[in-house]
């Protein structure tokens, strides 16, 4: 909100050039780059104007910019740019265009001139910029992946010693070592009481009821109960038929 309150503070604007007539001209993204990264008022480059008495009646001056060698010989940005680019000049027609420009310190705003001509900085096709376009076309139509002969392991991840599934594994079988084992019989009564408030139970239910190893445990489970490999009780544990009313049988005799 600081910055927004700011920007609509009231400041200064320096009317000095506001009747002085400039150019609006649109530049390749290449040639713009290098301006950026030029020193401060240093020379870009030279512009060549024919002399309108030279031409037709009607016929818009010729424009050759030649960029300065300072700005060829850049480093670190993109080589063999074309040497020299024609304007392609346009009529402002019924606009009104104004250039402003900002102090560093944004505490003031200045009137550059007023705009009375448009135009297209073309590059001419020598042999720079046919080279730039190539590479250009080059870089376009490489592929983003492609397949590269390894000469040695790249090592992708990181070796270790122990995963988290080997320590889950070892958790594990501690809890089972930590459970003692009971008298049989008295697993089985464990296992009959269950058995009566529920007809199914999945081994991890039955671990939890009798604190009993799982290896123990299915012992019994095997000598009295049943394991149903189909729907809909599948991987459940039941009772064998003649064990499934064994309270009753012992009531009744």
């Amino acid at each position: 909100m600081q910055s927004i309150d700011k920007g609509h503070e009231p400041r200064d604007v320096d009317v000095t050039a506001a009747t002085r007539g400039v150019w609006l001209v649109k530049v390749p993204k290449y040639l713009a780059e290098r301006w950026e990264k030029a020193e401060g008022n240093s020379e870009v480059g030279k512009l060549r104007l024919t002399r309108s008495n030279r031409l037709p009646s009607g016929q818009k001056p010729e424009v050759l910019f030649t960029s300065s060698d300072t700005i060829m010989a850049q480093v670190g940005t993109v080589s063999d740019i074309p040497h020299q680019h024609k304007f392609a000049l346009t009529a402002v027609a019924n606009q009104n265009l104004t250039v402003f420009s900002q102090s560093p310190n944004l505490d003031r705003v200045f009137i550059e001139g007023k705009v009375i001509q448009r135009g297209e900085c073309h590059p001419i096709a020598d042999d720079n910029y046919r080279k730039l376009k190539r590479k250009q076309l080059e870089i376009n139509n490489k592929p983003k992946r492609e397949i590269v002969l390894l000469q040695q392991v790249v090592m992708a991840y990181k070796p270790r010693s122990d995963h988290i599934f080997s320590s889950e594994e070892r958790q594990k079988k501690k809890e089972d070592a930590k459970r003692s084992r009971l008298d049989r019989d008295r697993v089985m009564d464990m296992l009959f009481a269950a058995f009566e408030k529920h007809q199914y139970y999945n081994v991890k239910d039955l671990v939890g009821i009798t604190k009993q190893p799982i290896p123990y445990l299915k012992e019994i489970l095997q000598e009295i109960c049943t394991y149903n490999m189909k729907a809909p009780h599948k991987n459940m544990w039941e009772l064998k038929p003649e064990f499934r009313h064994y309270r009753q049988q012992e009531g009744s005799s």
